[in-house]
């Protein structure tokens, strides 16, 4: 593993929470603000979200403006046949891997990663310090099939996967197929073993286990992330774009929460074999790099983040399965998908996620992240579920 230089970071500004009675889950006195309209809006049409099509000339459009600074290639296909493109902008020797709409309907960290490739692709001086200091690897829309259809699982049916592994023939479907779209949950593929080869003993396996990569999503990504560690020795963090229910509020107050995030997907590594550089110190840092810069907006939503539950055991997600191999891990839950909220706050959301985003990369690129308190990541508002109105 790489030593980096440390650099002293400023202050941390973390709030501190609140004490709250809580009764059936939600605090006493906590109400859904009066004009929050959470869960009303109707999704309407996907216009403001780019296609396939578009991403892609989105994406030949920020190659050719930067003027090569940032690399565009077809890093996989998907089932049926879409490319599943990277994008590629640095020289720093410390790696960030982020990856977007791994769930077909959830779009908004894939047009936060367009805004971002554009600006660090740019000629400021600021953008030139990133590019000297990280290495930006992106892939702006992992489940292509899912994203055409707005769909959380991709699209392929169990036949599909059989034919690609015969030695499942016969085996019971693995646990997050869902035969009705048809297609996976491809954020339950993954595992920390990128040499594992599908075993029909390992089917149809549950959330707490490992998964299989079976999915040619899942499989692109790992092979963007062994790439990754042949060439830094250790992919120092890897990012994950997703949407959530969009009724949460803060608990202790009466904000509506707009994010959740969190690092900790792995209750215990030493479950899943010897994984010597699992660094949980290292992704609470991250995640306190996020918290830190949407604070840094003020007395708004944009700071309204919360923490994913923590009791969370998911090693056949990216996230858990990249943890236990040294990657230090965030996780950004946007606040609505596609299906339950409108298009009114999808310029907000958006930005939140870039302004989260940029401020984690900066952070790294100052080295002002290795200077972070872990333990401030525990003062992060826990999230409580509210109903619709």
């Amino acid at each position: 593993m790489r030593t980096k230089s440390r650099i002293t970071a400023s202050a941390i500004a973390s709030a501190a929470l609140v004490g709250a009675t809580v009764i059936a889950g939600v605090p006493a006195a906590q109400a859904i603000p009066v004009n929050s309209h959470c869960g009303t809006e109707t999704a309407g049409p996907r216009s403001s979200f780019v296609s396939h099509e578009q991403l892609t000339k989105e994406l030949e459009r920020i190659e050719s403006t930067s003027k090569g600074l940032v690399e565009v290639d077809v890093a996989g296909y998907s089932n049926q046949g879409r490319e599943i493109y990277q994008a590629r902008v640095g020289t720093g020797d410390t790696v960030v891997l982020v990856q977007s709409q791994i769930h077909g309907n959830e779009n908004h960290g894939t047009e936060a990663l367009l805004s971002l490739l554009k600006e660090f692709g740019g000629n400021s001086a600021e953008a030139a310090a990133i590019r000297d200091n990280v290495t930006i690897v992106a892939i702006p829309r992992l489940n292509v099939d899912g994203g055409e259809r707005d769909t959380r699982q991709n699209h392929m049916t169990w036949d599909d996967v059989v034919a690609d592994f015969p030695q499942l023939a016969g085996v019971q479907p693995a646990w997050n197929y869902r035969s009705a779209t048809p297609g996976f949950d491809v954020n339950r593929d993954f595992n920390p073993d990128l040499d594992y080869v599908p075993a029909p003993e390992d089917f149809p396996g549950n959330s707490a286990r490992t998964g299989w990569y079976i999915t040619p999503e899942a499989q692109t990504l790992r092979d963007v992330y062994a790439g990754l560690e042949d060439e830094f020795g250790v992919v120092d963090y890897f990012v994950d774009l997703h949407n959530q229910w969009p009724c949460y509020s803060q608990v202790g107050t009466d904000n509506m929460s707009t994010l959740s995030i969190s690092g900790r997907f792995i209750a215990d590594p030493t479950q899943f074999g010897d994984w010597p550089n699992f660094d949980y110190d290292a992704s609470r840092r991250a995640n306190v790099a996020v918290y830190d810069a949407l604070q840094e907006r003020g007395d708004s939503a944009f700071g309204h983040l919360t923490l994913y539950p923590q009791d969370t055991n998911l090693p056949g997600t990216a996230l858990g399965s990249f943890a236990l191999r040294g990657s230090a891990t965030v996780l950004f839950e946007t606040s609505s998908n596609t299906q339950s909220d409108g298009q009114k706050r999808n310029g907000f959301l958006t930005k939140q996620v870039e302004t989260g985003l940029k401020g984690l990369i900066t952070a790294v690129a100052d080295g002002s992240v290795e200077s972070l308190d872990p333990e401030a990541y525990e003062e992060i508002p826990e999230r409580i579920f509210q109903p619709a109105d």
